[in-house]
């Protein structure tokens, strides 16, 4: 049924259509919506045989879902930013227990300073804690992609993070297509734990592992994660065959036939690219876009394939690894080995600063003159970093940063006698 709704209530909607059993979250914006819808649904009875638990703190939201999980209930949670970096330890724990609790990470920048708005360096920071790392580029994927989840998570026994633009997805209201409960109900079963913890069957989960096993245990989560590279685009046919619409996958090609620049990116901002290619190409560009939406496990070999034939290798990306460059470009230049395509990685977004199509067509205008720079920051204010240089080149009390760049940006132009 097709609806128009706001992207937080449509996946809690989604989530509560996989049936959890039990629920557990911390609020944080912009996740707040999500498990507040959720909450109303178990409180009213919708949702129901269904616990919701109310925590202290992102750990213990972790906590609970690890518990939970071991003792054999569908186990849903959800996070942002600074509440990611505070469940880190727990969220390695769940991945090394191979527990299939599913998480949906709202995208947020993280401080200091403080920034409430969207970028992806919550999740990249956690991009080798051994959970598959999905990224919706829309809200009807963002939708899709949490039931896809459950399947995979309970198939392979190992955690899932569905990652979706803070704000620009979860505060966006459009139009959405909500699956019918029967539907969900014959695309996923009900949960059958691989391990469990049963007082008729005692065992030890998350027992003391030494040398002897610890490299073969990490082994194991490595193993799954590549059968996941196969498992996630036949759930995405299997998800198309049965609801009529193709979302998920590893990756996705955009205007890529023959196209000479192709710019690669994960997320919302997939949109505005395949917009502004639009144009570029009405123009006589050659170029295209790929879409990540399987981050981790990274698909190398559907990356080499869909950029083996162009020319240069453009990707844009809202994290970056500081005193190195991009993240996402890492992985894009290691499927590229051997191959001969020019990669630039692109830093842009950051903080929630906008992507806009002006600022994408000069870069791409950039890219295609052979003016692009390996590593670009799109639309930094270098004046401003030039003269905080200078104010600590100059003066050891330099103060705050932060506070430093504001007071540069809203200064107000000197008079004139």
């Amino acid at each position: 049924m097709r609806r128009q709704i706001e992207g937080s209530r449509a996946v809690a909607e989604a989530v509560a259509l996989a049936r959890p059993e039990v629920i557990c979250a911390y609020p944080i914006s912009p996740q707040t919506h999500i498990v507040e819808g959720l909450g109303e649904l178990v409180k009213s009875g919708a949702l129901a045989p269904c616990e919701f638990v109310n925590v202290e703190s992102e750990f213990a939201a972790m906590s609970v879902a690890i518990g939970s999980s071991a003792a054999g209930a569908r186990t849903y949670t959800a996070t942002a930013s600074q509440g990611l970096l505070f469940m880190a330890e727990a969220v390695y724990n769940a991945s090394g227990l191979g527990l299939p609790i599913v998480m949906t990470v709202a995208n947020r920048a993280i401080g200091a300073p403080i920034n409430i708005w969207n970028d992806h360096s919550d999740s990249m920071s956690q991009r080798d804690c051994g959970w598959i790392q999905l990224f919706a580029a829309h809200n009807q994927e963002a939708l899709d992609l949490h039931i896809q989840a459950f399947k995979l998570a309970e198939e392979l026994s190992m955690p899932v993070m569905v990652c979706m633009d803070g704000f620009i997805l979860t505060h966006a209201v459009e139009q959405v297509d909500m699956p019918k409960q029967e539907d969900v109900d014959a695309f996923l079963p009900p949960y059958e734990p691989r391990q469990v913890l049963d007082p008729a069957e005692p065992v030890s989960i998350g027992a003391m592992v030494g040398p002897e096993a610890f490299m073969e245990v990490r082994y194991l989560a490595h193993a799954k994660q590549l059968m996941a590279l196969d498992r996630i685009p036949e759930l995405a046919l299997e998800f198309a065959e049965r609801f009529g619409r193709t979302t998920g996958g590893l990756v996705r090609s955009y205007r890529c036939e023959g196209a000479e620049t192709i710019v690669v990116a994960l997320g919302s901002v997939i949109g505005t690219l395949k917009d502004t290619v639009d144009e570029l190409r009405d123009t006589g560009l050659k170029i295209g876009v790929l879409g990540i939406h399987s981050f981790r496990p990274f698909p190398l070999a559907a990356v080499r394939a869909a950029l083996q034939g162009c020319y240069r290798v453009v990707v844009l990306e809202k994290s970056f690894s500081v005193g190195l460059g991009g993240v996402v470009t890492t992985d894009v230049r290691q499927a590229l080995s051997g191959l001969d395509p020019h990669v630039h990685a692109v830093i842009a977004g950051l903080g929630g600063r906008a992507i806009t199509k002006a600022s994408l067509a000069r870069l791409l205008h950039e890219a295609v003159a052979g003016l692009l720079p390996a590593l670009t920051f799109l639309d930094l204010d270098e004046g401003i970093v030039r003269r905080q240089l200078e104010r600590e080149a100059q003066k050891r009390r330099s103060g705050p940063i932060a506070e430093n760049l504001l007071r540069d940006l809203h200064a107000m132009p000197p008079k004139v006698s």
